[in-house]
């Protein structure tokens, strides 16, 4: 190659820069995002001390398809199921949070005198804490295990969804200029449609392509696959009119339900890698440091917001939840700092040109700063929670802890309230599919056929026709079929007075299936001829094929079912247990217990003695829940149940007793650690001075002294090959044996 592209020079500079800089930041033991930030404001143009990049437009592309790999890889780890089994104080906890610091966001940047989209692009920054700096955290102080901690993850779980929604309304209103209320309720509803359909569709279709294919994909195919799902999800997303990051986040949710997730997990996280680290060095490339010194004060104004307005909006959620006030303070200085998505919504903004320039440098100096503080302030909660309960008068700790109590009770599940999930369910996704399928035909089918046909009747039959027959099952679905579910038998036969709600449901689902079906057709033919035949026919149909349609749609809905829990009946999940039930988990908190999962070390003290005999409960006032050994499952183990090497335990304890527990837990019998070079294949000679002469090889105890075993003898020219221990020792054989390396030594000196 005579000429060597502008962009090859570019990557090896900063890569190589970028390795370097993490090397530093992880031998320090900070984040490596933040060293790779480092090393693109190192390698900018706007530093002249080092070589800088030249063709920033085309490490701007490459930072772009790293955004895309980044959100493809947090759906990998995401799943809408996973937000499905989040337990409703997480949820609240979120909203109340994310709610609460985006619109203190927006004012604090109208106060600093920003604009309108830079305030409401700091908002969007502020909505999502780090998950990565959170998890590392809580290794490194020991609380993974705490009850707040599993608050926690649910709360980043639920601000991974949002903060998506929000991007995509943010990059909305930046190009649409619209602030209106409607416009921005219009979006949100086309932004569910576009989510609950994919997530439908995805559902269906991967999983039972990827087991079609699975005999023909290896690991080159697989990652092949993978990606141009990836990339034709974001075109999909872009056609509509949302952002390329949204589709690469659909489509990871919908193939972590898949059974061969981690496996594209595992053979993507090199590609990922790579191009997430030419985003995050682009994003570094952004800083300007005059800029940082100048807006020195915003970036002091935004750091304190993200500290108390996080830690109060999280600490607030999580009391408003039901959790203790103890746990609720955990909770908030937990989430008291901003992570990736902030560069990530930060980049969305500059790439849309609705942003000012110094937003990045506030970004990057805020989050640098609550990056240091997030382990100290999750040291010092208990600290914190210990001094209020000594400031605040006891009444107000009672009134506290007393509703905690009173909302872990409101939250248990009702027969009332099961139906009506269940008729909701029902309701929506039908009514999804029914739309999906009429958008379709109105974009697509019905203009084709309307160009190739003359006669309008002909048309009218086509158009009244054809789409009644592809959403007639699931028409019925929405119109006609019950919830299969025992509180609704409960509800209709325990009291009479039930029944007149279950039936006003009843009349209200029909009547809607009746308005989407006369809306719709009005669309493509004339309202009388929809009118008085085609909804007449469509509901004669129903009724007359209606076991027809029960088996047909009873089909499609077993495919999505097991699709959907193909991942877990593959794998053992402990959310088929005790650990997994939400509802168990929501409950234990009012105690502050909660179940953790922990694995039996090899070299455990207690392994092989029965829990009778360990008297774990009697001594630290723990309960084991059940025990997971391989792909067995043991529901609460009786009093004779033994532990094996990598059991799964599930305790169930209170924080303070784990604490204690914990120690007992970990124990391990001493052993001295010995390696492969401690074993030797040596060589005994039997002579006229040794004891060994005319014993057998039992009775001469080589195998014990030497800790090895007997392997070969040598006798003259005869060579005897795993000999019986029966076999007599004469003089001059040559004696081989694998064994301790010292005691074999040892052993022929004695000899």
């Amino acid at each position: 190659m005579g000429h060597l592209p502008k962009l090859i020079e570019d990557l090896a500079l900063i890569l190589i820069v970028a390795a370097f800089v993490v090397i530093i930041f992880r031998k320090i033991k900070q984040p490596l995002v933040l060293g790779y930030i480092i090393a693109g404001f190192l390698v900018s143009p706007n530093l002249n001390i080092f070589p800088s990049v030249v063709d920033g437009a085309n490490i701007k592309t490459l930072a772009e398809i790293g955004v895309i790999f980044l959100l493809f890889s947090l759906g990998l780890e995401f799943s809408f199921k996973k937000l499905m089994n989040v337990g409703g104080s997480a949820s609240i906890t979120a909203f109340v949070e994310i709610f609460f610091i985006t619109v203190a966001g927006y004012f604090t940047g109208r106060w600093l005198g920003w604009s309108i989209m830079d305030s409401m692009f700091l908002g969007g920054m502020l909505a999502s804490s780090s998950t990565t700096i959170i998890i590392r955290a809580f290794d490194e102080l020991g609380v993974k295990t705490k009850n707040f901690a599993r608050t926690v993850f649910g709360v980043l779980v639920v601000e991974d969804i949002v903060v998506i929604l929000l991007m995509v309304l943010l990059s909305t209103i930046a190009v649409t200029k619209e602030f209106e209320g409607s416009q921005i309720l219009f979006t949100v509803v086309k932004l569910l449609f576009f989510l609950i359909l994919w997530f439908l569709l995805g559902i269906f279709l991967v999983p039972t392509l990827l087991k079609k294919i699975k005999p023909l994909v290896d690991d080159e195919i697989l990652l092949i696959l993978s990606i141009g799902l990836c990339l034709g999800m974001v075109l999909i997303a872009v056609k509509v009119g949302f952002s390329a990051e949204l589709g690469a986040f659909v489509m990871g949710s919908i193939i972590a339900e898949t059974t061969v997730a981690e496996k594209v997990e595992h053979t993507l996280k090199s590609v990922k890698d790579l191009f997430a680290a030419v985003f995050f060095v682009s994003v570094g490339m952004m800083i300007d440091y005059e800029a940082m010194i100048l807006y020195a004060w915003p970036i002091f104004v935004v750091t304190l917001l993200t500290l108390f307005g996080k830690l109060f909006s999280s600490s607030l959620g999580a009391l408003l939840s039901g959790q203790p006030l103890k746990q609720s303070i955990q909770v908030g200085m937990s989430m008291a700092q901003i992570g990736e998505f902030a560069f990530i919504v930060a980049t969305l903004g500059l790439s849309l040109g609705v942003i000012s320039d110094f937003l990045f440098p506030v970004a990057v100096g805020v989050s640098a700063i609550t990056t240091f503080t997030t382990p100290y302030l999750i040291k010092f909660s208990e600290p914190l929670y210990n001094w209020i309960v000594k400031v605040v008068p006891p009444k107000y700790i009672d009134r506290i802890n007393q509703y905690s109590s009173n909302t872990q009770n409101i939250q248990a599940e009702n027969s009332w309230k099961t139906i009506l999930k269940n008729y909701a369910r029902i309701i929506v996704i039908n009514g999804i599919v029914i739309v999906a399928i009429f958008l379709l035909f109105a974009r697509f089918i019905i203009p084709a056929i309307n160009e190739n046909l003359d006669s309008n009747n002909l048309k009218n039959i086509i158009g009244n026709s054809l789409p009644i027959l592809f959403i007639l099952p699931f028409l019925w679905a929405l119109m006609v079929k019950r919830p299969s579910s025992s509180a609704y038998r409960e509800l209709w036969t325990k009291t009479k007075y039930n029944r007149g709600p279950l039936l006003i449901i009843e009349i209200v689902r029909f009547a809607i299936g009746i308005g989407i079906l006369g809306f719709f057709l009005n669309r493509f033919a004339s309202t009388s001829l929809s009118f008085f035949i085609t909804i007449p026919l469509a509901i004669i149909l129903m009724v007359i094929f209606s076991k027809r349609l029960n088996r047909f749609y009873n089909r499609l809905e077993k495919r999505f079912i097991t699709n959907l829990n193909d991942r877990e009946s593959v794998e053992t999940s402990v959310s088929t247990s005790i650990a997994g039930n939400s509802n168990i988990k929501e409950s234990l908190g009012a105690w502050d217990v909660h179940i953790i999962e922990l694995e039996v070390k090899p070299l455990a003290d207690y392994i092989g003695k029965p829990l009778v005999e360990l008297q774990w409960r009697e001594k630290y006032g723990i309960n084991i829940g059940y025990i997971r050994r391989g792909g067995k499952l043991i529901h609460t183990p009786d009093r004779h149940q033994v532990l094996m090497p990598y059991d799964k335990v599930g305790l169930i304890a209170t924080d303070d007793q784990f604490q204690v527990f914990k120690p007992v837990f970990d124990s391990q019998q001493i052993v001295e650690e010995e390696n492969i070079d401690h074993i030797k294949l040596g060589k005994i000679l039997i002579n006229h001075h040794s004891a060994k002469k005319g014993l057998t090889i039992q009775e001469s105890g080589i195998r014990d002294k030497t800790d090895g075993l007997v392997i070969a003898i040598r006798r003259g020219e005869q060579r005897i090959l795993n000999p019986e221990s029966s076999e007599v020792l004469q003089l001059d054989d040559i004696v081989w044996v694998v064994g301790n390396r010292k005691k074999i030594e040892k052993l022929n000196v004695e000899i």
